[in-house]
């Protein structure tokens, strides 16, 4: 589905990506928008998750040093420090809408207490088609988001969770206590 030109805000101008990334930050709002769509979310909401899948990558290709700068010291690999980056410089540019900092903010490692924005950028963010692995699991699980949100959520959570315990990467205490709301959630 396409995004139409009215909804569409522009990728930040302060942002570092080469054409490749642009092309996996347009597959991610695409994505976010057909879901906002089918959901019938409001054009407010959908305008946040168009907001959050433009933001979510704009640092993924900067040089460490700008990372540096914008991570608030934080240490670790770009593919955990773009997203709190981006988000602190979205900040810095006078964006200031928590959840959708939030979710650019926690994209890669998961919010225990995100709202839906959160969740839907975290999913679109592995399930966008672009990505080659896995790709009739992910374009299931892309399709059932509108209807069963919570649902896929959980499941996509769980894949990215066990990529990262096969990686041998340590947890991120962020991903840890959102595994740990969801298991708490779902025993109520």
């Amino acid at each position: 589905m396409t995004i139409p030109a009215e909804l569409e805000p522009s990728i930040p101008p302060w942002a570092t990506m080469g054409e490749p990334r642009r092309a996996h930050v347009r597959r991610v709002a695409e994505l976010m928008h057909g879901w906002a769509v089918t959901m019938d979310l409001p054009a407010a909401e959908r305008s946040r998750w168009l907001r959050a899948a433009w933001l979510h990558d704009a640092l993924r290709d900067a040089e460490p040093t700008e990372l540096a700068t914008w991570a608030d010291g934080m240490q670790g690999p770009v593919a955990l420090l773009h997203g709190p980056a981006a988000a602190r410089r979205a900040e810095a540019e006078g964006f200031a809408d928590r959840g959708v900092l939030d979710a650019v903010r926690y994209h890669s490692v998961g919010a225990p207490d995100w709202e839906p924005v959160g969740r839907a950028l975290y999913c679109a963010d592995l399930l966008e088609p672009g990505r080659r692995f896995d790709q009739a699991a992910r374009a299931e699980l892309a399709e059932r988001f509108p209807r069963e949100p919570e649902q896929v959520f959980r499941e996509v959570v769980s894949r990215r969770l066990l990529h990262l315990v096969r990686s041998g990467w340590p947890l991120p205490d962020a991903t840890a206590r959102m595994w740990n709301a969801l298991v708490a959630s779902s025993s109520r």
